[in-house]
């Protein structure tokens, strides 16, 4: 039952004060200018409560956006691989530094792709900011608002429903070529830094991330078996995964371990603080300039991994599962590299069937 009450003030102003009750629901207020508009918000918050909407629509106006990235970030955020958590929280608080004192009924899809091109439009070392990089940021706020809809119940829907990610280019295959391999790592096997050599080395024979090798610990490292490999228990897409340790690489990490440090666990541990990872940007980027590479970066070789193993055979079901993709979506891009293989293999089909 809705009621609706007149009031005039001192100053002679009269307004409509509505109260909506209903049998074990809190009651809701409410007051207006005309009578109309009372009757009509008493006549619309009656259906809404009887169809369950009305609360969503009121934690609405109650939450504001920062409220929801910081509970986000304290309740959501530990449950996702440690790889991507500091990037979904930075991300996260981007958003809520541009709109994070907006109730969350105010943010809407206009507001969010408004804040989006501002993000795009933020000038970057390299020009402008990529695609990919605002989609990762579009991809973050999306989720927090997805959990605060299904499991807090502070919104009817997301609002990022309706704005549009950015159209990113194909990915970009670039990896060291035949006569640039060589210069490289010989620059990298001069370097002062002596883990910039195994690191690369690491990178090139496994397809491993760089996080992943940097953040290498002696745990992860079973060279007892007759196979030696690397368990790499935490990833970027939280999936386990086992690298298998031949060839130079071996050796490396076996030279390694003949020296290893008994103050920190790592393979790879910075010199200044053993418990943290060896930072290994600066040496990388006098390396490639020693050698006369240019465009190239760290994450390229996990790029020329995979397209060396394209190169000699491998199948993209082969190389996904080197790099740790769970679809042949990622490994696509490498397709072209095995023509040769695929031909050869056509040619000694028809070979046996045609002599």
């Amino acid at each position: 039952m809705a009621s609706i009450e007149k009031r005039t003030s001192k100053e002679g102003v009269v307004s409509y004060r509505v109260k909506v009750r209903l049998k074990g629901y809190p009651i809701q207020t409410a007051s207006f200018e005309r009578r109309t508009d009372a009757k009509k918000w008493a006549q619309q918050t009656e259906v809404a409560i009887r169809e369950g909407r009305h609360f969503k629509t009121r934690e609405a106006k109650r939450h504001t956006f920062n409220e929801l990235v910081e509970r986000y970030i304290k309740e959501v955020v530990p449950r996702k691989p440690k790889a991507g958590a500091y990037d979904h929280s930075y991300q996260l608080r981007w958003w809520a530094d541009q709109i994070g004192d907006c109730v969350l009924a105010d943010v809407t899809a206009a507001l969010l792709t408004e804040t989006r091109d501002k993000l795009a439009n933020i000038p970057t070392v390299n020009g402008q900011r990529a695609a990919a990089t605002v989609n990762r940021y579009l991809a973050s706020a999306s989720h927090a608002f997805t959990v605060a809809v299904k499991e807090w119940g502070w919104l009817e829907d997301s609002p990022m429903r309706n704005v549009s990610k950015f159209k990113e280019p194909r990915g970009r295959v670039r990896y060291l070529s035949e006569e640039e391999r060589p210069r490289f790592l010989a620059a990298c096997r001069e370097s002062s830094n002596p883990y910039l050599y195994p690191v690369v080395v690491l990178a090139l024979s496994t397809g491993a991330r760089k996080m992943e090798i940097c953040s290498l610990s002696w745990a992860a490292i079973d060279l007892k078996r007759d196979a030696p490999q690397i368990v790499l228990h935490e990833t970027k897409n939280d999936v386990r995964r086992v690298l298998p340790l031949t060839g130079h690489a071996l050796e490396l990490v076996r030279d390694l371990a003949k020296v290893r440090r008994i103050d920190t666990p790592l393979l790879f541990p910075s010199l200044k603080n053993p418990s943290k990872p060896m930072s290994i940007r600066a040496p990388f980027l006098r390396a490639l300039a020693k050698a006369e590479i240019e465009d190239f970066h760290f994450h390229d070789l996990r790029h020329s991994a995979a397209s060396y193993l394209a190169m000699n055979g491998a199948s993209m079901a082969e190389i996904a599962e080197v790099l740790g993709h769970k679809t042949l979506q990622m490994v696509k891009r490498y397709s072209h590299l095995s023509d040769a293989h695929t031909a050869s293999v056509v040619a000694s089909m028809n070979a046996k069937i045609f002599g």
